[in-house]
């Protein structure tokens, strides 16, 4: 390890992707977030990081989302980070598990977790979700099927699902 890896926490990274540019931040543990081109700062717990374009974890997150978005990959396979409370990681946890091309809602979510009555602090947590695309909150809508909530705006969200469902349905893409 380089004294440059232990100076400072956080690393990032900018990427071209089909819905934006999106900067990826590791630590030397892990991903610990995907922000979109228009991500409110606040959103998230990292405050710093400094540009570490070949930071092994930063590239390797890169090449999968390319290979997401070229219809080469379905599911990632990366170290998490996940900054957040416990019952964030939690709710962030069980967002791993919804498969690709599939939806869950909010309520769903809750009783997986063991706390059915907690659906809008599910909600809320899915909203601080610092890892998107990779811990998929875009897959989980309202029990109405209506899609709300989502960090990178809704327009990204249907675009995800779209993407995602032309994988299983090629003429939807």
């Amino acid at each position: 390890m380089t004294h440059r890896e232990n100076s400072i926490n956080y690393y990032h990274k900018t990427i071209n992707s089909p819905l934006g540019e999106l900067k990826l931040i590791a630590s030397n543990k892990g991903l610990a977030a995907v922000l979109w081109e228009d991500d409110d700062p606040q959103r998230i717990q990292i405050r710093e990081s400094e540009e570490y374009n070949d930071h092994p974890i930063l590239v390797e997150t890169a090449k999968q989302l390319k290979e997401y978005f070229e219809k080469e990959r379905i599911n990632f396979d990366l170290e998490l980070d996940f900054i957040g409370t416990e019952f964030q990681k939690k709710v962030w946890e069980a967002l791993l598990t919804i498969p690709f091309g599939e939806t869950r809602t909010y309520g769903q979510i809750a009783k997986q977790i063991s706390t059915p009555k907690a659906v809008r602090a599910v909600g809320g947590a899915a909203n601080k979700n610092p890892i998107s695309i990779i811990a998929p909150c875009h897959r989980v809508i309202g029990t109405s099927g209506k899609l709300i909530g989502f960090a990178g705006g809704l327009e990204n969200k249907s675009r995800l699902l779209k993407f995602e469902d032309s994988r299983r349905n090629p003429t939807l893409w």
